[in-house]
Order: structure tokens, then C-alpha cells, then sequence
């Protein structure tokens, strides 16, 4: 079955679990989380593959062991397409509508020291401030880890200190849910953002790669 749109009962299984985001909830609408929001998901991304890549969906369970937060569920259920760990492409649904975004969302330790090193030098970081530039022109918005202050050996005054300051960095758009993305228009307005999203992604891959760390 060939992807149709996202149903209603999808944003409304995700506005029922941010009201009670309990067990009792998810048991009792398990089938309509099943085929509102991960059937649909899985058709989306299994369209999306033959240019971007196959995704991996995302489990609707929380890891809560070290977490504040206890609630069992995640409030959206998302998809990542990997060019390496941690970097490549993303789409998730949730109450507030379709993100859609693309990026590097780690931020170990040699990947943020090459990032910054990468941004410093200006073969490198001229590039990516151009891509950046060009994202936020088209309507996306930056997004990622942060730090509030300059970053340790680096001057305030440094021409692209914004993006010295990141740990992460992705862009992303929101689509609310309006009627169209109820349709097959969704494939278009995601695939559309993913490939803009292509020349940040590549630069990730280029400069920052994976981790070369041991996991913990």
C-alpha cells in the first residue's frame, strides 16, 4: 500500500498521549497508533528510500532509566536515514504537525573538536556558513546544541562564532497539520526539504564524520 497522507487520528493519538502519556493510554490505542501513525510512516519512508536512502523508525518507548522525565512514551514518532552515525536525515510526526530535517545530532567529543575546527578554517567554514545562510533564507530554521558563551580558543569576535558556538547542528521545518498533509503531498514537501538539506548533510559527512570514540 503506497503512502496516502497522514490520517487525523494520527495527531489526535498524539494529543490523547501528551494528556496521558500512560501505559493504560497506549495499550488502549495501540491499534490506532499502529495504523494511524507507524503504518503511514513506514509507506512514507519506504517511498522516500529510492532517493534518500532506507530510514530506521524510531520505538514509541522512552529510555527513562537516567531520565527526571518517567513517562513511558515518546510524543512523536520519528524516522532517521543515516550517511553516518548520527548524521543524515530526519522525519517525525507528532500533535504540532510533520518536521522534517537533516544534520549531525551528536555531539561526542572528537566530533565537536572537528566541527569547530572545520567551522575555524576558512576553506572549510566559508562553505558551511554559505549553506547555512542559504537555509535560513529558504525558510529553515538552525537548530542543535549550543553553547551560550564564545567556545574555549576562540575569539568573540571570530566571523562565524554563531556557528562555533553549535555542538550539534541541524536545520528543520515544521509543517503543521493542515489539510494537505492529510494527502501524498507529504512525500513532495519532505522530499523537497531533504534535499535541501543535502549540501549541510554532505559537509557533516565531509568534516565532521562519526564517532571515532568507544561506546560506552
Amino acid at each position: 500500500m503506497g503512502f496516502t497522507g497522514f490520517p487525523d487520528e494520527a495527531f489526535l493519538f498524539y494529543e490523547g498521549l501528551e494528556a496521558d502519556n500512560s501505559k493504560a493510554y497506549f495499550a488502549q490505542h495501540k491499534q490506532l497508533y499502529e495504523d494511524a501513525v507507524r503504518a503511514p510512516m513506514l509507506a512514507l519512508t519506504d517511498e522516500l528510500a529510492a532517493e534518500f536512502g532506507s530510514a530506521h523508525l524510531f520505538r514509541p518507548y522512552r529510555d527513562v532509566r537516567f531520565a527526571k522525565d518517567k513517562s513511558p512514551y515518546k510524543t512523536h514518532q520519528g524516522a532517521f536515514v543515516d550517511r553516518m552515525p548520527g548524521i543524515g536525515l530526519y522525519v517525525e510526526i507528532s500533535s504540532e504537525g510533520v518536521f522534517a530535517a537533516g544534520g549531525c545530532y551528536t555531539r561526542a567529543s572528537d566530533q565537536v573538536a572537528r566541527y569547530r575546527a572545520a567551522v575555524d578554517e576558512d576553506l572549510t567554514g566559508k562553505p558551511l556558513s554559505s549553506i547555512t545562510d542559504a537555509l535560513v533564507s529558504a525558510g529553515y530554521v538552525l537548530e542543535g546544541e549550543r553553547l551560550k558563551t564564545r567556545p574555549r580558543g576562540f575569539d568573540e569576535d571570530h566571523p562565524r562564532i554563531d556557528l562555533l558556538r553549535h555542538k550539534s547542528l541541524y536545520a528543520g521545518l515544521v509543517f503543521e497539520p493542515e489539510p494537505w498533509v492529510h494527502t501524498a503531498a507529504v512525500h513532495g514537501r519532505v522530499a523537497d526539504a531533504w534535499r535541501a538539506f543535502g549540501p549541510l548533510v554532505e559537509w557533516m559527512s565531509t568534516n565532521v564524520r562519526g564517532s571515532e570514540l568507544p561506546r560506552r
